[in-house]
């Protein structure tokens, strides 16, 4: 099972991390530290959430 952003999450393995991004409805301006690696955009389509990733996904927001 991965872990993203702290929690074990069973139900995002084999997804990718796009599939996944969608699912839980996360906004356009993310950051996604995959494994100790910050990705790039262009990987998301492409990479496989397996078992024992550590994922963090960070949303940022505009505000004043």
């Amino acid at each position: 099972m991965a872990k993203i952003n702290g929690k074990i999450v069973s139900s995002a393995d084999e997804m990718t991390l796009s599939e996944f991004i969608e699912r839980e409805g996360y906004g356009k301006r993310i950051a996604v530290e995959y494994n100790g690696e910050i990705l790039p955009k262009s990987e998301y389509d492409s990479r496989i959430i397996l078992l024992d990733d550590e994922i963090e996904i960070v949303e940022f927001m505009g505000g004043g």
